[in-house]
């Protein structure tokens, strides 16, 4: 009785090691890669999630990306931020906490939207009645550079920054002020 529980225990040890084996072979890289952008100031941090599309030859905006449609600012999963305490975003206060990022693209401008429902795939079940706030940017270029992957940045300047949205040769920019902490 016990060489057979034995048996059985040694076997039933196999078999979940080759299903481990064939589940890790199955796992692929994302062709959207998962990245963070990030920034601090004082006691005030900011990050930002998000799923990098590439452009693989393609043309991004006004076709891959329609223009005039609301779109997740990335790809997977909808682009989310989170503040650890209150900003700025284009002149409008922001309260601390974790928004979705969507995007409205056109050709001479954008509509950046903070969100506030989270954990979304996508825009699919998007609800502007959800929105906090909408910002109208102006389209911007890199100039000589052209991005393959989406790519966000911030660049930061003590107190302000800007959000940059950088994908082919398009450039958008979302100003941030840090508010100073009171003593």
């Amino acid at each position: 009785m016990v060489q057979t529980m034995h048996r059985l225990l040694i076997l039933l040890q196999l078999v979940l090691a080759v299903n481990i084996a064939v589940a890790q072979q199955a796992v692929k890289p994302r062709l959207s890669p998962v990245a963070i952008v990030s920034a601090r100031y004082k006691d005030t941090y900011i990050k930002v999630t998000y799923s990098q599309p590439h452009k693989r030859g393609r043309e991004v905006f006004g076709k891959l990306v329609p223009y005039n449609e609301v779109w997740r600012t990335g790809a997977n999963e909808a682009t989310e931020i989170t503040l650890t305490r209150d900003a700025y975003f284009g002149g409008n206060l922001i309260p601390a906490g974790t928004y979705s990022i969507f995007t409205i693209p056109e050709p001479e401008k954008w509509i950046f939207i903070l969100n506030k429902e989270n954990g979304l795939w996508g825009s699919y079940n998007y609800n502007a009645k959800l929105d906090l706030v909408r910002i109208e940017v102006p389209v911007g270029d890199t100039g000589n550079t052209s991005y393959e992957a989406f790519t966000l940045q911030i660049d930061q300047r003590n107190n302000v920054a800007d959000l940059l949205l950088l994908w082919d040769k398009t450039k958008i920019v979302i100003p941030i002020q840090f508010i100073e902490p009171k003593i």
